[in-house]
């Protein structure tokens, strides 16, 4: 699977594919507090929102959601980074996260937010890698253990 053959798309309408990810994606880290119905429509079409999906040829293997955080001046958060087993190692998890800073800083954030566990010692190397550093809880998720940020601009 060549870095070129990764194609990234933001969501424009909630699809089959999208919500199947998601819900992988819900399975695969074990996620008590899971989005209501109705989420992916208003996190696709908020205005300081937005969903990728990554696609190898017609597959999805991978996601990342942006939600504006209000809790903190100019700042997003970035949630439900995935990638299926199949497609790790090929720079998915970069295209996605690429994708959704680029439109953070369009919207004008300056500071990108993460929760995670402890447990993913992966996505933690892979946030440290890409400028995220640990933080003070911001949030009440039962299951985060690990809170980070990054400055965009």
């Amino acid at each position: 699977m060549p870095h070129e053959r990764i194609r990234i798309e933001r969501l424009t309408a909630p699809t089959e594919a999208a919500q199947q990810i998601l819900e992988e994606y819900y399975e695969a880290v074990d996620v008590i507090q899971r989005d209501e119905p109705g989420a992916l429509h208003k996190l696709i079409h908020g205005s300081r929102s937005g969903v990728w999906l990554a696609f190898a040829g017609s597959e999805a293997v991978g996601c990342v959601v942006l939600k504006d955080l209000p809790s903190i001046p100019e700042a997003g958060e970035c949630k439900r980074l995935y990638v299926k087993p199949s497609a790790r190692g090929h720079d998915v998890a970069d295209l996605l996260l690429d994708a959704l800073e680029e439109q953070a800083l369009r919207l004008g954030m300056q500071w990108m937010y993460l929760d995670t566990h402890d447990g993913l010692k992966t996505a933690i190397a892979l946030y440290e890698r890409r400028g995220y550093q640990r933080c003070e809880r911001y949030n009440d998720n039962p299951q985060a253990t690990v809170f980070m940020r990054k400055q965009l601009a």
